[in-house]
């Protein structure tokens, strides 16, 4: 079979205003029958991507700097990833793995068996989207502890379901006016360097969230701890060195499982297979979503093998969790980033960008705080002088690059970190023009 090839030109042209007529007639069309509680960051309508750059439908050609929310890690229709679907979606697109399992299925679980941190016996149950993974891991927890409390941190975000929106600390857009919510969550702090107390270490950290739980519910009664290893949604937030290390003591001490959910910030994105891996950690169950297929929904459950195998046969699973032809875009995207070492990649990218950033925030008060790690990077943005959020300039500035072609996302609980997430194979200088881009929309 022969394999199609999007050749999207790697430069950014902009042929219209933002947005062009075809994207506006699309914009009239949405309006009508798509739900108004689906929002869009861009005005602009996609019809092809590939490298680091997405094209509208009016031909411009834009510099993608959030990879569909770190998704297209290896780059959209990723030549590997779409070799696979092709093959796989003339085979067999679907037979459910709970009926008539296919070989698909179990390579992605070896992949992730040797990928995920730890070099202890793991398995893995397949899902279509992180907060399904989230929430069978929390299952997880529950059943082989016996206990049902669950503790998250501050700023954490887990998903828009009803127990992830529980364990989700933002409240808009992601909670209001949709509970009541999933019980016996619990929330103590995190580690935020920026705005923690001047001195305080990753070990102080830690023991402030640990009290924290303690005093609310008790570690006996804890069925696990989920935790972002850099939080995403939150703030792009890489908390101080020893945090997380003391926290994950504090669980394999008290019987509690260590959930690190690593939907975003898995899969070669930190410049490591996985953000757990810079802090030496290794988590009792890891959940995947989002860099691990190339575009197409698949997530992941992957954990010691005797906390997976606690479940009763038939407790966990989904008709289209696991998905062949899914299956086949991951085992693909698993291919790139090895071949591409797109590891090395992601470290090359923070190098890059973190000076090119810093020199932005000498240049510019109102940058608070510049971190992050890999293809994962993020500003802060605040009145100058303060930590006072600053969402305003922070969403000014989101628009300008926008309107001159640079897809970038804004996160963070007060609205004002700009968040930097480029596919890990694009190119130096398209990375480069888009940060400078960047620096002067301010």
């Amino acid at each position: 079979m022969t394999a199609v090839t999007t050749e999207v030109p790697q430069r950014r042209e902009i042929k219209t205003a933002l947005p062009g007529p075809r994207s506006q007639e699309l914009a009239a069309r949405r309006a009508n029958v798509v739900a108004g509680g689906v929002g869009s960051v861009m005005p602009v309508y996609a019809a092809r991507a590939s490298g680091g750059i997405i094209e509208d439908v009016d031909g411009n050609l834009l510099i993608d700097l959030g990879s569909g929310i770190a998704v297209t890690t290896v780059g959209s229709s990723a030549p590997r990833v779409v070799e696979g679907v092709q093959r796989q979606v003339a085979d067999i697109t679907h037979t459910c793995f709970m009926i008539s399992p296919y070989e698909g299925y179990v390579q992605v679980c070896e992949q992730l068996a040797e990928l995920t941190p730890g070099d202890h016996a793991k398995k893995s149950a397949l899902f279509n989207s992180g907060a399904e993974a989230v929430e069978n891991a929390v299952k997880i927890a529950r059943y082989a502890t016996g206990r049902q409390a669950v503790v998250a941190v501050d700023h954490a975000y887990h998903g828009r379901t009803n127990l992830t929106m529980a364990l989700t600390a933002k409240a808009m857009p992601y909670k209001k006016g949709f509970g009541p919510f999933a019980s016996d969550v619990y929330r103590v702090p995190t580690s935020y360097p920026f705005r923690d107390p001047e001195g305080m270490t990753g070990e102080q950290a830690a023991q402030r969230a640990i009290l924290a739980a303690e005093k609310a519910v008790g570690a006996s009664d804890i069925a696990a701890l989920i935790i972002e290893p850099i939080q995403g949604e939150g703030g792009f937030i890489v908390p101080a060195p020893g945090f997380l290390a003391a926290i994950a003591a504090w669980c394999t001490d008290n019987g509690i499982v260590l959930i690190a959910d690593e939907v975003q910030s898995g899969f070669a994105r930190t410049g490591a297979w996985f953000a757990s891996d810079h802090e030496g950690v290794v988590p009792d169950l890891v959940t995947t979503a989002k860099g691990i297929a190339g575009g197409l929904p698949l997530a992941a459950v992957t954990g010691r093998a005797e906390l997976m195998d606690s479940v009763h046969s038939g407790g966990l699973g989904g008709t289209y969790g696991g998905n062949p032809v899914a299956c086949a875009a991951a085992l693909g995207a698993i291919e790139t980033m090895r071949e591409e070492n797109l590891v090395e990649r992601a470290q090359h990218i923070e190098d890059l960008a973190l000076g090119r950033l810093r020199e932005l925030q000498q240049a510019n008060p109102a940058i608070g705080d510049v971190r992050g790690r890999g293809g994962m990077l993020a500003i802060e943005i605040v009145k100058p002088g303060t930590t006072e959020p600053d969402a305003a300039l922070t969403a000014a500035v989101a628009k300008k690059c926008h309107e001159q072609g640079v897809v970038i996302l804004t996160c963070g609980t007060y609205g004002n970190v700009i968040r930097l997430l480029p596919p890990l194979v694009i190119s130096d200088e398209l990375l480069l023009e888009g940060l400078d881009v960047l620096a002067a929309a301010f």
